[in-house]
């Protein structure tokens, strides 16, 4: 029962909104400016760039936290740590405190990775600022580091892996909710970040 109650933990951890709190505190309704986002680009181009870089920050931690501590108690081959990361980045995404509408979950994957497959979080969080700074649009970074954190993971531990299979399923979710933006990169319409 340990397994499950962790990865609980992990969903109701990923469901804070550091973005939506800053905003608030700000006197800014970050849904109904900008992108809509909750995420740190959106609230870097609503509340500078350093708040951002702190929602980034944050939405990151959110997802390493409960990953080291399932890493900690359970070991990070164990079922149940790969599922508490994704149900960090499910809790972005998804938010139970937050009307279930959340984030594209690009950071919280990263933090998530960083904790249970660090060589590939380091690969993710390094293709995501270069891809970023290339391209200047953050949502090129994000499947960048997406599509890398997931190949790294499974180059380093092979197919069988539940982190393998977790990282799949983080480049998944980075797919699914960035497919507004992907229509737009192949139009030649993504606006920078």
């Amino acid at each position: 029962m340990l397994g499950p109650a962790i990865a609980l933990g992990g969903y109701l951890l990923g469901s804070v909104s550091p973005g939506l709190i800053l905003a608030k505190r700000r006197g800014v309704e970050l849904r109904r400016g900008g992108s809509g986002n909750i995420g740190a680009t959106n609230v870097g181009r609503l509340l500078g760039k350093r708040a951002g870089r702190q929602v980034l920050l944050l939405d990151a931690a959110k997802g390493a936290l409960p990953a080291l501590v399932a890493r900690a108690v359970l070991g990070p081959d164990d079922g149940w740590a790969a599922a508490t990361g994704a149900a960090a980045v499910l809790g972005h995404c998804f938010p139970i405190w937050h009307g279930f509408r959340g984030g594209k979950g690009a950071a919280t994957a990263a933090g998530v990775l960083l904790a249970l497959v660090p060589p590939a979080g380091l690969a993710a969080a390094g293709t995501y600022v270069a891809l970023k700074k290339l391209s200047g649009r953050a949502s090129v970074g994000s499947l960048g580091g997406a599509l890398v954190g997931a190949g790294c993971t499974l180059a380093l531990l092979g197919p069988a892996s539940p982190r393998s299979l977790m990282a799949g399923a983080l480049l998944g979710i980075v797919l699914v909710r960035h497919r507004d933006n992907l229509v737009r990169l192949a139009r030649g319409q993504e606006p920078p970040s």
